[in-house]
């Protein structure tokens, strides 16, 4: 059974102040975000209903530091269907909040929604402060004079876009954030922990509805992302601060990241999708280990050995995991045939690690964060020098570098550069000339001899001149 903990959102004693954005569709929600995180994290677009899950960010408006939550437009609709299950999101986020920013669109003026939205933040406990969005120009005007029959203070009228109402904004939360401000922030931003200690960031890559959403919340033990049947629900990268225990007792930082489905780039035509996959592959260039996830129900396809084969260009460690095993058929013929699959289609790295895992019971979680903890520890190790050419003259004795044209090639030492991922120099003569199996050969011995097995390695070849050498 998997040994879990509630992910961070509760806050303990100089922890950041939490500001939740809701409001209904298209209002700029989104805008705002990106605008107080400074970064461009969460997708924006014309049409309603592109945020989804809820987005967490660190922001800081005029000295004033918070953690801004990002939710999906609240709309009125079943709570089994996919904006019923958007909305219970947006809910579980304005509970946990200080203080929630209520947007309204202020050129289109107050709707029924935004009406329905207002009674359903009077009824219940965290503060509210009103943001008429879209205020450039007199014609936000009349739909600022509306915003007051919404029933709060007096609306702040702002440009999430332009940056508007900056001011405003500040004296409109300062009451409610100022008081849990933490103390020596700045010192501790400082403090840089060892690597062994700092959080893993671990995200959750795969084709749609392979099971990523459902395994994290299964991990952090609660229903934090929305799942179901409709494939591409995840749209946003969506990074959660969580503690994972291990079975030894030990509590352990990680930053789960999971990511929107990657379909064939030829079937991808939306824009919003695109904007999506572009998205998760981003996510992969922060992270430190991905999880490639398969759908043990589908088996392995090409499109899988395409988001492999780009983790690994990337320089990221990787894990393969089988997900859906508790319903998998023949699974021990399926596993040998993914396993043979992987060998053949990636043998630029072999010995990646290959798991069983269920999103839906939990099965294997445990061994899967154990394996992405060990992979870390590979690709971010670095061999003393003395020890690598150790092994580096070994090999060569075992396996002489070959002599093309009858002129021999002469591999003097090896140096590490860098680790994450492990990158190694190789100097000597005429080293232009190695053929790539050789260059294979190299990297191969690294692997298993000096414990970098399931590793992405890059090796340079750096020759020396030779003076005399003729020009």
């Amino acid at each position: 059974m998997t040994r879990r903990s509630r992910p961070d959102t509760e806050r303990s004693p100089g922890s950041l102040p939490v500001i939740a954005i809701v409001g209904r569709p298209n209002v700029g929600k989104s805008t705002l975000f990106n605008r107080l995180v400074g970064k461009k994290l969460a997708l924006v677009d014309d049409q309603p209903g592109v945020t989804r899950d809820r987005r967490e960010g660190d922001a800081e408006l005029l000295g004033l530091k918070f953690r801004i939550v990002d939710t999906a437009g609240f709309e009125e609709d079943n709570p089994q269907t996919l904006p019923g299950r958007m909305r219970a999101q947006t809910e579980m986020a304005v509970q946990g909040a200080s203080v929630a920013l209520f947007m309204i669109d202020a050129r289109v003026g107050v709707t029924p929604l935004d009406e329905h939205i207002a009674r359903w933040l009077r009824a219940g406990n965290t503060p509210v402060v009103l943001l008429a969005n879209k205020a450039e120009g007199r014609a936000a005007d009349p739909g600022i004079m509306e915003a007051f029959s919404l029933g709060f203070d007096e609306p702040v009228a702002f440009s999430a876009e332009h940056g508007q109402g900056l001011a405003d904004l500040f004296q409109a939360i300062l009451p409610y954030v100022e008081s849990e401000e933490p103390e020596e922030q700045e010192e501790a931003d400082d403090e840089e922990e060892p690597d062994d200690n700092a959080p893993l960031k671990l995200a959750i890559v795969g084709r749609p509805n392979a099971g990523k959403s459902t395994l994290i919340n299964r991990l952090l033990g609660e229903e934090r992302l929305i799942t179901g049947p409709e494939a591409g629900i995840t749209r946003d990268s969506i990074a959660i601060d969580w503690t994972w225990h291990s079975p030894d007792g030990q509590a352990r930082a990680v930053r789960l990241i999971d990511t929107a489905g990657m379909r064939k780039r030829a079937k991808v035509q939306d824009k919003l999708e695109k904007l999506s996959v572009a998205d998760a592959l981003h996510a992969v260039d922060f992270a430190e280990v991905v999880v490639l996830l398969l759908d043990s129900t589908l088996g392995l396809e090409a499109q899988d050995l395409r988001i492999a084969d780009k983790v690994l260009s990337e320089g990221r460690a990787l894990i393969i995991a089988l997900n859906k095993w508790d319903v998998a058929e023949n699974g021990s013929s399926l596993y040998q045939g993914v396993r043979a699959a992987l060998e053949e289609g990636l043998a630029q790295l072999r010995g990646v690690p290959l798991l069983t895992v269920s999103g839906a019971t939990g099965k294997g979680l445990d061994d899967l964060i154990a394996a992405a903890f060990e992979t870390r520890r590979r690709w971010s190790q670095r061999v003393p020098t003395s020890l690598l050419n150790r092994w580096f003259d070994e090999a060569l004795e075992a396996n002489p570098p070959p002599a093309p044209g009858g002129k021999r090639i002469k591999m003097r030492y090896i140096t590490q550069a860098r680790s994450r991922p492990p990158t190694f120099v190789v100097f000597g003569t005429r080293l232009d000339e190695v053929p790539e199996s050789y260059s294979r050969y190299l990297v191969n011995g690294i692997r298993k001899a000096l414990d970098f097995s399931g590793v992405p390695i890059r090796m340079n070849l750096r020759s020396t001149r030779n003076p005399f050498d003729k020009k």
